[in-house]
């Protein structure tokens, strides 16, 4: 018998079926209402047909690809107002880079350093196309759209290898790729759109590798994990976290024979290849710039060695994964204790404890690199940061999803236990050691999305609030799954991804949309005021507001831009607009600049946008 007639074989017949459903309308009695008879034989019929189709070769691709469908389109929903870039000097600064691998001019670098150049390489086609900045902005939308998706059948594999049912695993994958965090940073041009899914991928990779099917197969995806290791290490700097823990784990996996050796050696080659290949594109976009490269290693080892940094440092990093935890309803805080069993228990399969030690040290590493390397602000963000964690969203809650579908009573009590005493210890950590600072210092609703919307309060953060508040929800799903045990999993699901799918979409109207039309003046609202055209080169003197300088590096697209003070720098020859704060109250017109040369004229001044444009005759 073939595999698939025995896969047929297990599914009820349509006979039996429709006696199935013959019986339940008898059973039903003559006193039931003809309504209630209606509806329990259509929810009857239609389980027939899903049943039928389910034993067809197409249904599960065709379902995939329409789940792929429905995630992109949600996506494309939530952006369709947006059409500049509002987060700066981030937003701007991969925006010059993609203009600049799209073969068109370079101009001035908004960040102060070339940052890598991984990201921006993916949504460069759309400066090749796009003949306005308005344009390449929504087809950006349209690729950071159909990439941030690629997290919805990248889920539903690992919840397949993790032991869920093909129905489980498909729903769970959505509410997977609903979830705020994986979807909030793909609304804007950020490297955060895609980080998920190659960290994702590379795990899948790595678990691949380490199993037991063919070698040919293995090889593949040692090959894999090298390739999406190196690429994480061009899209950002936190790619250097992963691309360490995969040298280190291929390297000890060739020394202790725990892998054919070949697929090891392959690994190692696409990883150093991969590797060369992203120093190589960063040394060609550093030729194109007049800033210096990137110095986050410098900052990195400060944060980490400097015994006066050393308190501040421990605090972001368990601040961070505080964040990291809430955010994922607490899912993500049951695959931490579920991985560090894991890896102490020989009752699993060594690629799980592996790849599940190694998901725990990317989480860890990647927290306290980053709350080493970030500079002070004076921002409530900088204690809980909540972007640099969430490429292992995805990854966590996953695994996390098989902690709650697959553990035995006893065991899901004691992790959820777990979790919670590890939750409230890292949001007391941070309480104790930042005091103050979480409520005098400055609040931006952008940084701290999910945990605002888990208070209720988009006005501050409240640690302990959001925390009881995850509780809730993990709680209500523990107790729905005890209860109901298996037969409710899909139903759990299904209700969990129209929860993601809310507080994403709420997330959007109450932070991003609201950010981004405060940030309009300084996009195109001030290129309508200004009558800047995308052709002019346009200088800005550097008292200008930053936001304004930084967008106006991408809405003068076909034009340049330079970042200059008039006053004691020469302005470049091939300038036609000056940007600069209008003259103090009482001056003349050109009093910011009274020594400017003859052809230099003000055109037009906006003080209560605190502006003035100047023109060259």
């Amino acid at each position: 018998m073939t595999q698939r007639s025995l896969r047929q074989s297990t599914l009820p017949r349509p006979a039996v079926l429709e006696e199935r459903l013959a019986g339940a309308r008898e059973s039903a009695g003559p006193a039931e209402p003809a309504a209630a008879t209606r509806l329990s034989g259509l929810l009857g019929l239609a389980a027939l047909r899903f049943e039928q189709a389910r034993g067809r070769r197409w249904f599960w691709p065709v379902l995939l690809l329409a789940g792929y469908a429905v995630e992109v389109l949600f996506r494309l929903v939530l952006v369709r107002h947006l059409s500049y870039p509002s987060v700066h000097p981030d937003e701007d600064s991969y925006l010059v880079l993609a203009r600049v691998l799209a073969g068109r001019s370079s101009t001035e670098m908004p960040v102060g350093v070339v940052i890598p150049g991984g990201y921006p390489l993916l949504v460069s086609p759309a400066f090749r196309i796009a003949g306005d900045p308005v344009t390449a902005y929504h087809l950006i939308m349209v690729i950071n759209a159909l990439l941030n998706a690629l997290v919805f059948p990248l889920a539903r594999l690992a919840l397949r290898r993790l032991g869920l049912g093909r129905l489980p695993a498909y729903v769970f994958a959505g509410v997977t790729a609903l979830l705020p965090p994986v979807i909030f940073y793909s609304e804007f041009v950020m490297s955060d759109a895609v980080l998920p899914v190659l960290v994702l991928a590379w795990l899948l990779c790595l678990h691949g590798w380490l199993g037991d099917g063919p070698v040919r197969h293995r090889t593949w995806y040692a090959a894999g994990a090298g390739a999406t290791a190196a690429y994480s290490m061009a899209t950002h700097d936190r790619g250097g976290v992963v691309v360490a823990l995969t040298g280190l784990l291929l390297l000890g996996v060739l020394v202790l024979r725990r892998a054919e050796w070949r697929t090891t050696l392959v690994g190692l080659g696409a990883l150093g290849i991969g590797a060369a290949g992203a120093k190589a594109l960063a040394w060609w976009l550093e030729a194109r710039f007049t800033v210096e490269p990137s110095d986050v290693g410098g900052f990195l080892w400060e944060g980490l060695t400097d015994p006066g940094k050393t308190g501040m440092t421990l605090t972001r990093t368990a601040g961070q994964i505080w964040y990291f935890i809430v955010s994922t309803w607490g899912v993500g805080g049951l695959a931490v204790v579920g991985c560090l069993f894991a890896l102490f228990s020989a009752r699993f399969p060594r690629p799980h404890r592996i790849v599940g030690g190694v998901l725990v040290a990317l989480l860890v590493g990647t927290a306290l690199a980053s709350a080493a390397a970030l500079p002070d602000d004076g921002r409530i963000d900088d204690w809980v940061y909540a972007r640099y964690l969430s490429l292992l969203v995805p990854a966590a809650f996953v695994v996390g999803t098989a902690v709650l579908c697959r553990s035995r009573r006893r065991a899901l009590g004691h992790a959820v236990a777990a979790t919670v005493g590890l939750t409230l210890l890292l949001g007391k950590i941070v309480v104790w050691s930042a005091g103050s600072a979480l409520t005098t210092k400055l609040f931006i609703g952008w940084a701290l999305p999910d945990v605002t919307f888990l208070a209720a309060d988009w006005t501050r953060l409240n640690i302990m609030r959001s925390s009881a508040a995850a509780f809730v929800v993990l709680g209500a799903v523990v107790l729905l799954l005890v209860a109901g045990g298996r037969r409710v999993v899909w139903a759990v699901g299904l209700s969990l991804a129209l929860f993601a799918g809310f507080a994403t979409a709420t997330i959007t109207e109450q932070v991003s949309h609201p950010h981004a039309n405060y940030r309009k003046p300084l996009a195109t609202g001030f290129t309508e005021a200004s009558g800047v055209r995308s052709t002019d080169n346009v200088v800005f003197a550097w008292d200008v507001d930053g936001g304004l300088r930084n967008a106006q590096a991408f809405e003068v697209y076909r034009g340049r831009v330079w970042y200059r003070d008039p006053r004691w720098q020469p302005v470049p020859a091939e300038a036609t607009v000056l940007v600069t704060p209008p003259a103090p109250e009482g001056r003349a017109a050109d009093g910011y600049w009274p020594e400017h040369p003859a052809e230099w004229y003000v055109a037009k001044v906006n003080r209560a946008q605190g502006w003035a444009i100047w023109r060259k005759r």
